[in-house]
């Protein structure tokens, strides 16, 4: 028997969960307030027509493909990938790359704003004593993971360096996750640097490494403490939007027996 464990978060409303300019939006109608729309298929309807005067509930959505636990496609990082061809859109990933053996990388005793290195990346392997093979999702827990939907989330959490992340596309990663809200160091850090260093390589690098070798990420995961190091299975199929940047995920972790 398998033990599933849910990796997302949901999506609501009145929570620190994105930046101000794309909080989601939810405007929930309950089976009262929806009578006149079923009125409309059946002229003459009345509430007292109907079981308990109720028609049905529906909730109507203002969101961002990036709202919630979402998958990014190689198209949001850059316009190009693999070094110059057109980047895939959230429709044209590989659905093989969405169901694969998980490895989960425990994280949460870098500071928050800390750029993870590839000899950062590989001494942690090293200590859970594994090899990466193609096709492995990778999971990166964060401090950020028990912040999520409290003040401070947003820069919270360390974020991985492009070096890093081409280290795991080198070793036939093409899905990686974490559970901060971006891959990348939160932007207050980053801020930071840029406003010291004034080089605009250290802006988004994790995500930028996608222009060499085309990947995907989650973002905004959650209970990844939950889960062992190895020995389980990672669903995330995206939601399919025609040449988007991202896709809604419900993220399972499959554990094995």
């Amino acid at each position: 028997m398998v033990q599933l464990i849910d990796i997302s978060v949901s999506l609501e409303v009145g929570i620190p969960s994105d930046p101000a300019f794309m909080l989601p939006q939810i405007d929930y109608l309950d089976h009262k307030e929806t009578v006149p729309q079923l009125a409309t298929a059946f002229e003459g309807l009345t509430p007292e027509d109907l079981p308990g005067g109720e028609a049905w509930a529906v909730e109507r959505l203002e969101v961002w493909t990036h709202n919630g636990t979402h998958l990014d496609a190689p198209y949001h990082h850059h316009s190009t990938m693999d070094g110059g061809r057109p980047a895939m859109t959230i429709d044209e990933v590989p659905l093989d790359w969405c169901f694969a053996p998980g490895v989960k990388l425990d994280l949460r005793h870098y500071p928050d704003g800390h750029v993870v290195t590839a000899p950062e990346m590989e001494h942690e392997l090293a200590r859970i004593g594994h090899s990466l093979s193609p096709g492995e999702i990778v999971l990166i827990n964060t401090r950020a993971g028990g912040l999520y939907g409290q003040p401070g989330y947003l820069d919270a959490g360390c974020g991985v360096g492009r070096a890093a992340t081409e280290f795991l596309l080198k070793s036939g990663v093409r899905v990686t996750g974490t559970d901060a809200w971006s891959w990348d160091a939160p932007f207050s850090h980053t801020a930071r640097r840029w406003e010291q260093q004034r080089d605009a390589s250290v802006i988004w690098e994790g995500h930028r490494a996608s222009m060499t070798r085309g990947y995907c990420h989650m973002e905004k995961l959650a209970n990844l403490d939950q889960l062992p190091s190895t020995g389980f299975t990672v669903s995330c199929f995206p939601f399919k939007i025609k040449r988007a940047s991202a896709g809604f995920v419900r993220a399972v972790a499959i554990l094995n027996d």
